[in-house]
């Protein structure tokens, strides 16, 4: 049963990588990639019934907290999604440390877009661009219309501080 923790942080570590290029690129937060990362939490802690249900309920809670903040228009739901997805695997100090580390991930996030604002508008980019360049004439394109965060991102890094640090 001691094989299942490391394959489950390397597969969230993969899924969580995922998201945050896809959050990147389209603004979404897929459900069934949410779902995935719950029922990998799920299965990490198979062998502790108790540390399982400590988690669900702070799972909950959190669930509560966020759904107030996305009511509010804070927050996306797809970010809600995904940190509940990721807390179900972790138990209340490991959720502390997602939100902290997606906190302060989100607050670089924040400032790099902030900073873009100091780089000039790029054309589109061309035929054979690198993908740094393709990517950051998009999102100064949606940055200019004021388009959300890729929030995500944020909170992919959060999750896999977070796994890295329960150990693989």
């Amino acid at each position: 049963m001691s094989w299942i923790v490391p394959i489950t942080s390397y597969l969230e570590i993969l899924l969580l990588l995922y998201v945050a290029t896809i959050d990147v690129a389209t603004r979404l937060i897929r459900n069934d990639i949410c779902l995935v990362l719950a029922l990998l939490g799920i299965a990490a802690q198979l062998g502790s019934p108790m540390q399982l249900v400590e988690s669900l309920i702070a799972a909950a809670i959190l669930f509560l907290l966020l759904f107030m903040i996305y009511q509010q228009g804070w927050i996306g739901g797809g970010d809600v999604k995904l940190l509940v997805a990721l807390s179900i695997g972790l138990p209340l100090t490991g959720v502390i440390q997602l939100l902290t580390v997606t906190a302060l991930a989100g607050g670089v996030l924040a400032l790099v877009h902030l900073m873009m604002r100091l780089l000039p508008y790029p054309r589109l980019a061309p035929d054979g661009s690198s993908f740094a360049r393709r990517v950051y004439a998009v999102e100064r394109w949606r940055h200019l219309r004021h388009a959300p965060l890729p929030y995500g991102v944020a909170i992919a890094s959060g999750g896999i501080w977070t796994v890295f640090s329960r150990g693989l």
